[in-house]
């Protein structure tokens, strides 16, 4: 008889936990991004509000009891059938587990994300992570995904930031049926 025995990356895998965000996270979560370049680092502020009133569209991934992954969204008013994600982080003690992936999936089963047909995010042309995990996430779900120049560096952005493209990807209706 032949045992399986788990990887090591399967098993940091296997330790991490997911959950809604709560405000008491915020300072925990700017310091996450501040680990991560190049995400833009907003005030600690603004991710205390983010925890506290977009925690139904935000998610916090957790290793020992330390957050080692962090996503942000919101439903745009005009738009309720969209998650627009605003951050995806990962601490790089937790890279290479999927772990981007993992807490998109969990997000969209949530109750609250479920009726939704599109996420959106914003991504430089530069940045080959985010378009490598979005890319993926789309098909894993069977997606579509399209893109164009949404905030533009000098239309939009004074010249000081590269231009933000606009990724959409179309959800089937099945999409928050895949596991996590």
């Amino acid at each position: 008889m032949s045992k399986h025995f788990s990887t090591p990356k399967s098993r940091e895998a296997s330790q991490i936990t997911f959950r809604r965000p709560v405000k008491a996270d915020g300072s925990d979560v700017w310091k996450l991004v501040a680990a991560c370049p190049p995400l833009d680092q907003n005030s600690m502020y603004m991710n205390v509000v983010q925890c506290d009133h977009f925690a139904d569209t935000c998610i916090i991934a957790e290793r020992h009891g330390r957050i080692v992954g962090w996503i942000s969204g919101h439903v745009p008013p005009e738009n309720p059938q969209t998650l627009f994600v605003w951050q995806v982080a990962v601490h790089a003690d937790a890279r290479g587990l999927g772990l981007g992936k993992r807490m998109l999936k969990r997000l969209l089963d949530r109750p609250s994300c479920r009726t939704l047909r599109r996420l959106e995010t914003t991504i430089t042309r530069s940045n080959d992570a985010s378009w490598g995990l979005f890319r993926s996430f789309a098909r894993d779900l069977g997606g579509t995904l399209s893109d164009a120049p949404h905030y533009e560096r000098d239309a939009h952005l004074d010249g000081q930031h590269a231009t933000e493209h606009l990724v959409t990807i179309s959800l089937p209706r099945n999409a928050m049926r895949i596991a996590a």
